[in-house]
């Protein structure tokens, strides 16, 4: 489970050579403001050209050649709304790592905070990242099509969950989902996570029990990586479904509106 930091944990840690600053946030992003010693990793080079996610071998390189190897822990960062941070955490414990920090405050927090932040691109020195892919974390297509004990929650905005809104040709939802749309699990004051009050509050609601086995998706994992991210964090049993929506719809599998 991924653990989160303060601002002052990280601060004091900017120069250790046992630690591995990761923003997972866009180039031109990070050009505006990052934390000392941080590394670019655009969490989007994370999936190919098909949208989907890269094999393991080769999210393995992309990992190693930022400078992550068994040996340093990563600590991830990033701005509203956490996706990219999110989907980072995910992936690397997907590859096995139990050791995944994050800023419990977006970069604007720090930067609120009056602390430094720097601007020129800090160059990577790769090292040999080695996955130990735990397929606990991940459900895939045809896993999902023939399980029917899961409790989907579809983590997109109400308009594509109610097929008001159509992005893949095919609007509506996956069959017995319930919606919880991704913005509400975010925290306020720069919080990447709201309080677990309102997460259960958000649940209840929706009508997820804590016994469930719950999958989480949204169009093609990012949002809904936030949403594993909260559930996982509260304790609950989750996994991820990245090809989601986009990818059901594709396989042309029926849908609920």
């Amino acid at each position: 489970m991924v653990t989160f930091v303060t601002t002052d944990w990280v601060a004091a840690r900017l120069d250790s050579p046992d630690l591995l600053l990761l923003d997972p946030r866009r180039p031109m992003k990070y050009l505006q403001g990052h934390l000392k010693n941080a590394i670019n990793l655009p969490v989007f080079r994370a999936f190919g050209i098909d949208g989907k996610l890269l094999p393991p071998e080769d999210l393995a390189r992309w990992l190693g050649s930022a400078g992550l190897d068994q040996q340093r822990t990563p600590v991830l960062y990033d701005s509203p709304e956490g996706q990219n941070a999110a989907m980072l955490a995910w992936i690397l414990e997907y590859l096995g790592r139990t050791d995944v920090h994050l800023l419990e405050v977006f970069y604007e927090g720090w930067v609120a905070e009056k602390r430094e932040v720097f601007y020129k691109p800090v160059e990577a020195r790769p090292r040999t990242f080695t996955p130990q892919v735990n397929p606990e974390m991940r459900v895939t297509l045809a896993e999902l099509r023939d399980n029917t004990k899961a409790k989907l929650v579809d983590f997109r905005s109400k308009e594509e969950y109610s097929g008001e809104r159509d992005m893949d040709g095919k609007p509506g939802h996956l069959p017995g989902a319930v919606n919880i749309v991704w913005r509400d699990l975010v925290g306020t004051s720069q919080a990447m996570l709201a309080p677990r009050e309102k997460l259960e509050q958000l649940l209840t609601a929706a009508g997820v029990k804590r016994d469930d086995h719950i999958v989480v998706y949204c169009r093609s994992g990012p949002r809904a990586s936030l949403g594993y991210l909260a559930l996982r964090q509260y304790g609950y049993a989750v996994r991820l479904y990245d090809g989601s929506y986009a990818e059901w719809a594709r396989a042309g599998l029926p849908v609920e509106v």
